[in-house]
Formats: C-alpha cells, structure tokens, sequence
C-alpha cells in the first residue's frame, strides 16, 4: 500500500475519531454502507484496510462472522481494543489477500483506495474472495477540499499529496472492466458543515439527497453474478440397428 499508518499517525487518527462530529459523519458512512449492501446474519464479511476497527462493529452487532486485515500494526492494535474477539483481524495488504476465492459472501473497501498503490489491483482482489456483493466508499474526487480538511490534524501536508482521490465514474468503470454488466449502484453523502450537521441529519439519509453524484462521500455497491467456464460434452452415438427383411 502506498501509504502505512505509523505509530504516531495511528495515535492521532484515534484521537481525531472520538471526536462528536467526526463520529456523527462515520455514522452517515456506516449507515449507508449498510443499507446498500444489506447483509444477512450469519453471512461472511472481509473489511480490506480496516483500520481502527470502528466498520467492523456494525456488521459485528448485525450477527456477521466479521474478519478485518490491515497493513498497520498500529492500527490493528486499536481495532483489537475496539472488537476484541468479536472478529479475526490479520495483518496484509489488499493487493495480495491471504483468503480463498469466494471466501466471503460480502467484501468492503471502505476509505481504502486512496491509500493504495494499485487500486484497481484491490478492487480485483475483492471480487476475487467475494461471492455476492463488494462494497466500496470513497472521498469524492469533485468533494475533494472537505476531505483534506478532515486529513489536515492526521497527515501532512506531503503525505496527502501522495493519495489518490476517485470519482463514482472511474470506481465504476473499474468495477465493469473486472465483472462484466453487473448490477451496480452508487450513493453519496453530502457532509454538509457541523455547525449544520443537527440540521441536515436527516436529510442527509433520505434517497433522493443520496442520488447527488457530489456528495463528499460515496458508496458503491456490485452485485456479482456467478460466471462457469463450460465446455462441450462429447457424447458417442451409435445408430440403432434396424432388423433386416424377413425372408418369405
């Protein structure tokens, strides 16, 4: 991955996370997440690039077994803190799981792209150890301002420059070029400013707001269609034998 959390920046991503507002926009993200993907209890879900742990917990309460995998040891640490052993949590990079084809049923990149190296190479990999759907929610290339705001008290300045920002187009595009015509939805959060974030709660979960394709957050969702290779079956006929004349 392009860029690692260290110790230090894993501490300040903590601290900047317990803050009200920044819980109340993770909440918005969540909820979305949820609602799109729509998983079912006992289901298997892979969270690529975990981080603090905080996505697992609603698919945690939802009844899912929850695994998590992450470059950052020091990340890992909180999200253990966070979950305990409520879900597996392994250490490793998104362009390279350590799972099985069709692992699980549900695999999410949540604010993961941007840290990466080859995107669409984790992309390829979520399908890759998905079975039914793989979620994706990123910062809004055209909302690009708000999320370096949100960035400012954990990276520097050269660090952010080093992260890649997408649109729904390019995400989607992606996502065709891998899967074929499958089903794909998109929705997005406007994160409006927190002196009006009391206001606008509501609004902001309501479908038609979510239909703006400028909205500082956006989830995206594939539905994978099962594909089999086939091949002809040969099969050898031999014509029946027909009785001859009956001599008079």
């Amino acid at each position: 991955m392009s860029y690692i959390f260290d110790f230090h920046t894993a501490r300040a991503y903590e601290q900047w996370a317990k803050k009200p507002e920044i819980k109340r926009i993770e909440a918005l993200e969540q909820r979305l997440m949820m609602d799109m993907l729509d998983p079912l209890r006992g289901k298997f879900v892979l969270e690529v690039g975990c981080g603090s742990g905080s996505g697992l917990i609603p698919f945690i309460e939802k009844g899912l077994l929850v695994t998590g995998i992450d470059p950052s040891p020091y990340m890992l640490d909180i999200a253990q803190r966070q979950v305990g052993h409520r879900a597996d949590l392994h250490r490793g990079s998104g362009e390279d799981l350590p799972f099985e084809d069709n692992s699980f049923h549900y695999v999410c990149l949540n604010s993961t792209l941007e840290f990466v190296d080859d995107y669409e190479a984790v992309i390829e990999e979520a399908c890759r150890v998905a079975k039914d759907k793989v979620y994706i929610g990123i910062m809004n290339r055209f909302a690009m301002k708000g999320y370096r705001q949100r960035m400012n008290c954990i990276l520097s300045e050269n660090i952010q420059d080093q992260l890649q920002y997408f649109s729904i187009g390019e995400i989607t595009g992606s996502l065709r070029r891998l899967l074929g015509n499958v089903p794909i939805d998109s929705r997005t959060i406007c994160h409006f400013p927190v002196s009006l974030m009391r206001l606008f709660y509501r609004m902001e979960q309501s479908r038609l707001l979510q239909s703006c394709p400028f909205g500082a957050y956006a989830g995206i969702v594939a539905v994978l269609v099962p594909r089999f290779k086939t091949r002809p079956l040969v099969l050898e006929y031999r014509p029946k034998r027909t009785a001859g004349p009956v001599p008079g």
